[in-house]
């Protein structure tokens, strides 16, 4: 009987939906429709649970795609509902993890991850969540468990909350493969105020790590072998220590490598919370050596002020970045009609298409009556575009944060503080570029519009009103 009741729960997934009601509380919906279609397609699972996860999801799978249309959305349905617990699960493993440390519960984050308002097909183009999961799965390639898991961990407006807690979902080994040693000068020196002794250590010791560590990962994603980066081992530990002797001629142990490489990464980790979670330097970063150099004194003196430059901040972030795009826009429209009137107007409408109605390279050729797909390439020069675009708008915007900061600190303390505003600000510029790049690179059904395709739909929109 206790066996009997276990199998049922289980099943039971796969028309039950966790969601969020009007009032953001946590409910389960039992589907009717989805119940009835699973116990006829599994009559035996209810029975004698003969089936596995992995079994059942194949086959669901398979109706999803082959199936008729009533039943397609009812497989598809299933699964949707077997999502919604795996979301609910990473929510919890979040809150077990980080939580009680960081200041947030599982309920604070399945308003953002759970969406999915149970109906067997979407009224509208918005696309939930576990629609987006469920489309992108592949089962070569993963479990879908483990595939959901990946994708909620990577959906960007929790990790946005996250930050905002002072939680960055990545590992530290991670990290210190996609830092340079010249980035991390920049950063131990404008952030962390460290000697250049101490940052010549550190950079030795990331060159090092790159060396034997990320070229031994570099090697696995050659032979196809990819998933997380996991802890180094003692061997490589030890590989990482000789390098070390050999730079600097002192002789380090492997655990001390294996402490000195957390640490490094965890100043990384503090300063990637304070740039993607939009916030300047109010106070010193270095919390891991209390004996080490501060930044500066505090810009702001309390927590409201931080409030409100913030605000403000941000306000001057999207209003630069919609100027920058006005002026590259226009100075390419002037280069070009100089040239030739009809490409300027070539220009314009492909940049329309490409970026607001997600048209492909050759899908715009096709409609411009151009040669192929590299004609549309060297008329837009995106690359040289969004390099435009950010030089532009680090200038605006350095400007205009400087003048904002002199109404909450005193001339001598923003001499100090100029040039890690810059860089700050920089990082910021970055995120939004790569953010374009990706979306410009990706298939347009699994990813958000960006901030940068967002302003430059809506300044096209502006001239086309006024044209």
């Amino acid at each position: 009987m206790v066996e009997t009741q276990i199998l049922m729960g289980v099943a039971s997934r796969y028309w039950q939906l966790v969601k969020i009601d009007g009032a953001g509380r946590r409910q389960v919906q039992e589907i009717i429709p989805a119940k009835e279609f699973f116990a006829e397609v599994f009559p035996e699972v209810t029975d004698k649970g003969e089936h596995s996860d992995i079994e059942i999801q194949l086959k669901l799978l398979q109706l999803s795609r082959d199936a008729p249309t009533d039943r397609y959305l009812l497989a598809q349905r299933c699964l949707l509902c077997f999502i919604s617990w795996q979301i609910e699960q990473v929510c919890w493993q979040l809150e077990q993890n980080f939580g009680v440390i960081h200041g947030f519960t599982c309920a604070d984050l399945l308003p953002y991850v759970l969406d999915d308002d149970g109906s067997l097909k979407p009224v509208n183009n918005y696309q939930c969540l576990s629609r987006k999961i469920l489309q992108s799965f592949d089962p070569q390639q993963s479990s879908l468990k483990t595939w959901t898991h990946t994708k909620v961990k990577h959906d960007s407006e929790m990790n946005q909350f996250l930050l905002g807690c002072g939680v960055y979902l990545i590992s530290d080994w991670a990290i210190l493969n996609d830092t340079q040693p010249n980035q991390l000068q920049r950063i131990l020196t404008a952030f962390y105020s460290l000697t250049l002794s101490e940052i010549q250590q550190a950079q030795k010791l990331l060159e090092s790590y790159h060396t034997i560590y990320r070229s031994a990962r570099l090697q696995q994603r050659a032979r196809g072998i990819g998933g997380k980066c996991t802890t180094p081992t003692t061997e490589q530990l030890q590989q990482i220590a000789l390098l070390l002797e050999n730079k600097t001629g002192q002789i380090f142990r492997a655990e001390t490598v294996m402490a000195k490489l957390q640490e490094l990464a965890e100043r990384l980790r503090q300063y990637r919370i304070y740039i993607r979670s939009a916030y300047l330097p109010t106070e010193p970063l270095d919390i891991l050596n209390k004996d080490s150099h501060p930044v500066t004194k505090e810009i702001l003196d309390n927590e409201n002020e931080q409030l409100e430059f913030l605000k403000l901040y941000r306000i001057q972030f999207l209003a630069c970045l919609e100027q920058a795009l006005a002026l590259v826009i226009q100075s390419r429209i002037n280069q070009l009609q100089r040239k030739n009137a009809d490409k300027a107007k070539q220009f314009l409408i492909a940049l329309r298409l490409f970026h607001c109605q997600n048209l492909s390279m050759t899908e715009i050729a096709a409609r411009l009556e151009l040669r192929a797909q590299d004609a549309v390439t060297r008329l837009l020069k995106l690359k040289e575009f969004r390099s435009e675009v950010s030089q532009q708008l680090l200038n605006l915007l350095c400007k205009q944060v400087l003048e904002l900061a002199r109404n909450y600190s005193n001339i001598e303390s923003l001499t100090i503080l100029e040039q890690q505003i810059k860089i700050a600000i920089n990082e910021q510029i970055e995120i939004v570029i790569i953010d374009a790049e990706t979306q410009a690179q990706t298939a347009k059904n699994y990813i958000k519009t960006s901030l940068f395709n967002e302003k430059l739909c809506r300044y096209l929109d502006v001239m086309n009103e006024d044209i």
